[in-house]
């Protein structure tokens, strides 16, 4: 069974038309209450609306509209042209943090937030490794 990573978003239409132009993928799943795109590795992003979270979940957990906007979570991705992912993120609709950059851990990424203030990193090996 593959792993899935599941953002909690406050709209799942919004996120999904933003993730399928961002990662250039359209979902392998789209139905009310969950979307899902097959990443490269056989990882499994979903989207679920918070408000079904607190339904599957219950009372206990805590509220994650209330930190709506905040980082939540950061999706790291590894790709092979780093520039040409970020900017068609930008251009879905994410606001840049950091342009592509070579890091100290040997990684060429850029970093921008999705509608929903998810941290979305697109990494590949750095140019100067």
């Amino acid at each position: 069974m593959p792993t899935h990573f599941i953002l909690y978003v406050a709209d799942q239409r919004i996120s999904t038309a933003f993730y399928a132009r961002a990662l250039g993928l359209e979902p392998r799943l789209d139905v009310p209450g969950m979307t899902e795109f097959e990443l490269e590795g056989g990882a499994v992003l979903g989207l679920m609306p918070e408000s079904g979270i607190r339904r599957l979940l219950g009372e206990r957990l805590p509220d994650p509209a209330r930190a709506r906007g905040i980082p939540r979570a950061e999706l790291y991705l590894g790709v092979e042209d780093v520039e040409a992912s970020h900017r068609r993120a930008l251009a879905a609709g994410a606001v840049e943090l950091s342009p592509a950059m070579d890091r100290d851990w040997g990684q060429r990424v850029a970093y921008a937030l999705d509608p929903d203030g998810h941290v979305l990193a697109f990494a590949a090996p750095s140019r100067r490794a």
